[in-house]
């Protein structure tokens, strides 16, 4: 906070507020991931594979908030270790469609109960009520935010 006054209050900023929350769900979810041999980021992209199974590696790229290399990476070890396959050859132009193995999936579900149990920890402390109005809040910060990008 600079002296003049024109800094932002981070203890007033919202969103600071909100990247110390994002910080510390990552860090509990890393933590009771870690043990499963598994990042978050290889979690989203089993999660996002299951629940929509032959994204490519750009559509898993945004969904998991990395780069398309960082994910081309991670998919290739993931296929190395028999959690995913992807065909030889692009179906259709370049894109090489993802798909969970029987593996990927016995892991997704243990990875999945653990992520649940942190965001259950995380809303113990909310009544229903307040946990359904932070969702709509949350999402009208989306909203707004992506519709201030113009479509970008």
């Amino acid at each position: 906070m600079s002296q003049s006054g024109a800094g932002i209050d981070l203890d007033k900023s919202l969103g600071y507020l909100l990247k110390e929350a994002s910080s510390a769900l990552r860090a509990a979810m890393e933590e009771v991931l870690r043990p499963l041999g598994m990042s978050v980021t290889h979690y989203s992209c089993l999660e996002l594979l299951a629940q929509r199974p032959g994204l490519s590696n750009s559509e898993l790229a945004r969904g998991a908030f990395v780069t398309r290399q960082s994910m081309n990476v991670l998919l290739q070890t993931l296929e190395r270790d028999g959690y995913v396959t992807r065909p030889e050859a692009a179906p259709v132009g370049k894109v090489l469609p993802a798909r969970l193995t029987p593996r990927g999936k016995r892991s997704l579900e243990k990875a999945s109960a653990a992520v649940r149990a942190v965001e259950v920890r995380m809303l113990s402390g909310m009544t229903e009520t307040e946990q359904s109005a932070a969702f709509r809040i949350l999402q009208g910060m989306i909203r707004s935010l992506r519709e201030g990008d113009d479509g970008a």
